[in-house]
């Protein structure tokens, strides 16, 4: 039996409709069409949501777990189970976000992802699941590391971004990269020429420092504000970079936590509609009590949404959704605008506007149903609700 979806708009990362009728069949997007053009077909299964927008299902670029797991087990019981907890939150798919490690242990996490990334098991037809990897490390600053693990960080090497591309088996789609160390400038312009979209962070770089980053072809910014140097109106360094430069993509973590609702609306003001891109930077107490939990090597106290390796911010616990929500709440940004910094815009950034991002026939029934203030309504995932 045909799925036929109906709802007050239609978001499809470029355009909106009024009172949609989105057909499924077999899984798949069958046709979009409005209601104002035909009558439901008689045969059909229908979701109807009367006060809401369909768009496509959100694309985290910057994820490391959740559920209790981290991607680098590069398990199948590990990313089904981060996959089912995404997609009850209205993610369809998302970079497997890595963190400094050993050397050896982050080729077997590579080696392990690449195969699950080309060969997803059948449970992850009713999950979200990882279309590329964001490397985030090792070759990133030792002043602004955060909490990845200063004796494993590197130098800039091609040689060794060469073993982990091909460890990857050619999945990695996204490195985080300081542009202040010596070679960064030249693995930049390495991975880009293979297709690795290079995004500045974890640096104290200068402006000039950073300028000469995105001439090799970096194309985004990772976490915007955070781990970077801070604004200074004789030296603006990164972030100045970052906020001024039109071409530039460039993530936020929008939990309330890691940047301030001031900061946000400024950011929203630079980066504009077509460039600002939301993310987690969720690990895998994500969705889980508080507790203790580990990222990387290292031990994370969460308590009431927080997540420290002692007083130093160890990614989040935030969801896609909920990101949305804090967005409009902080900006006031209308509904269509904010979507596209969960679809269109990391899809744009990362080359995978033919996979995720938009809705279009053929494509796979990837999408959710979100509520003027961006609550999730619902979330379809090959055609099939998921319980939130």
């Amino acid at each position: 039996m045909r799925t036929v979806l109906t709802a007050k708009k239609l978001c499809n990362g470029t355009s909106l409709l009024d009172h949609p009728l989105l057909e499924i069949e077999d899984g798949r997007i069958a046709s979009i069409s409005s209601r104002r053009d035909g009558e439901l077909p008689s045969d059909a299964h229908v979701l109807d949501f009367p006060s809401a927008t369909l768009a496509p299902a959100f694309l985290d670029v910057h994820i490391h777990g959740s559920a209790g797991h981290d991607v680098m087990e590069a398990t199948p019981e590990a990313l089904t189970t981060i996959g089912r907890f995404l997609a009850s939150h209205g993610t369809g798919s998302f970079l497997a976000t890595t963190v400094t490690a050993p050397l050896e242990a982050t080729l077997r996490s590579l080696s392990g992802l690449a195969k699950l990334i080309a060969n997803p098991p059948a449970p992850a037809e009713h999950s979200a699941w990882p279309i590329g990897i964001h490397l985030e490390g090792p070759f990133l600053s030792h002043a602004k590391r955060g909490v990845q693990p200063a004796e494993h960080l590197l130098a800039p090497n091609i040689g060794v971004f060469d073993r982990f591309f091909d460890a990857a088996e050619g999945h990695i789609r996204l490195m985080t990269l300081a542009p202040e160390l010596p070679g960064a400038i030249e693995l930049a312009a390495h991975a880009t020429a293979r297709g690795v979209r290079v995004s500045v962070g974890h640096s104290n770089a200068t402006a000039a420092e950073t300028r000469a980053a995105v001439g090799a072809g970096a194309v985004s910014a990772t976490h915007t504000f955070n781990a970077m140097r801070a604004l200074d109106h004789r030296e603006p360094g990164i972030l100045g970079v970052v906020l001024t430069t039109a071409s530039l993509f460039a993530e936020l973590i929008c939990d309330g936590v890691h940047t301030a609702p001031e900061l946000v609306k400024l950011w929203w003001r630079a980066k504009g509609r077509h460039r600002a891109i939301l993310v987690t930077d969720a690990m895998s107490a994500t969705g889980m009590p508080d507790g203790t939990y580990h990222l990387g090597g290292f031990a994370v106290q969460v308590a009431h949404g927080k997540a420290f390796v002692g007083d130093v911010l160890a990614g989040s616990v935030l969801t896609l959704d909920r990101a949305l929500t804090n967005f409009i709440g902080f900006t006031g940004a209308p509904l269509e605008q904010a979507l596209l910094l969960l679809t269109a815009n990391p899809a744009a950034m990362t080359g995978f506007s033919h996979r995720a991002g938009s809705l279009a026939e053929g494509q796979p029934a990837n999408l959710v149903a979100v509520d003027d203030a961006g609550k999730l309504v619902a979330s379809i995932h090959r055609g099939l609700p998921i319980q939130l």
